[in-house]
């Protein structure tokens, strides 16, 4: 039997790159360095640790992904976003590992588009979380255009992996349903929602891609007062729970939809964001 090949994840404390760590676990020779292993900032450390372990693949998922930290230390959160990318993408260059960054639908914060986004348009983000995914994928191709950089959706799961980790999307609605109030969501925000469940399956066939920018996670139409009427309706839960939130984004209404035909086109689909909610849901005791 041969070698296993050797997956580098960072970010493994993270709700993304942690569900990474524990799905591949076995199947691949994983090393997922703690911060105080691994300063992605560090040019000369990383090449260290590339050099000592030699990764076949590379899942760059570290990131200061609060959108208000951003706003609030952007240089700080510059050097980890940008610059660590970067050192990332160098290095899987030097030592001849497929590297995939992990970058943002946030990206797209900043169109007036009303339709979902695709890979090749032109995009100006308004936050600064947003601006430096936008850097960090410029860098990382142009150091390394074999590069594969993912705009992730929001994601979600209906388990607790890590005590310290954030809740999200369906474990918040979950918890609102045991409460007796209403449950408001925006008419002027527009996104898709993934099941990250999905999106950490499908990175094998990701890390496969050719180099450059993908759509990365679930399609979706609808505002997010419409997604969740829709998933209500089809599980057969009380709409009369819900309600409109027409405040939210309401002068500068916000669509971060991801047009996924070209994933598509590379053999990678994800479940549309109201499937996979309604799937989510149904695995719920209600």
């Amino acid at each position: 039997m041969g070698t296993m090949r050797r997956l580098l994840i960072t970010g493994a404390s993270g709700f993304f790159g942690g569900r990474i760590r524990k799905y591949y676990s076995g199947k691949y020779d994983i090393y997922a360095p703690a911060r105080s292993e691994l300063d992605i900032t560090d040019a000369q450390q990383v090449d260290t640790i590339f050099r000592e372990y030699r990764p076949d693949i590379v899942i760059h998922s570290a990131a200061v992904s609060d959108t208000a930290l951003c706003e609030k230390e952007p240089a700080r959160s510059w050097k980890i976003n940008v610059d660590g990318s970067r050192n990332m993408a160098a290095a899987s260059v030097a030592y001849h590992a497929k590297c995939l960054l992990c970058s943002s639908d946030q990206v797209y914060s900043g169109s007036a588009r009303r339709e979902p986004h695709c890979e090749a348009e032109n995009v100006n983000p308004w936050n600064v979380y947003g601006k430096q995914k936008k850097a960090a994928e410029e860098e990382c191709l142009e150091r390394n255009p074999d590069c594969v950089a993912l705009r992730l959706s929001w994601m979600y799961d209906t388990e607790t992996v890590s005590p310290r980790e954030h809740s999200d999307f369906f474990r918040t609605l979950h918890s609102g349903l045991r409460t007796t109030g209403i449950l408001r969501y925006p008419v002027n925000d527009m996104r898709g929602i993934t099941d990250v469940n999905e999106a950490v399956r499908n990175l094998e066939k990701a890390w496969e891609l050719p180099g450059g920018i993908y759509n990365y996670g679930s399609p979706n139409d609808k505002n997010m007062y419409e997604t969740v009427l829709t998933m209500f309706t089809e599980l057969g839960w009380d709409t009369e729970r819900l309600g409109k939130n027409e405040e939210a984004f309401a002068e500068n209404p916000r669509n971060l939809c991801m047009n996924p035909q070209k994933l598509q086109n590379n053999g990678i689909a994800f479940s549309a964001t109201v499937e996979a909610l309604v799937r989510s849901g149904r695995q719920l005791p209600h």
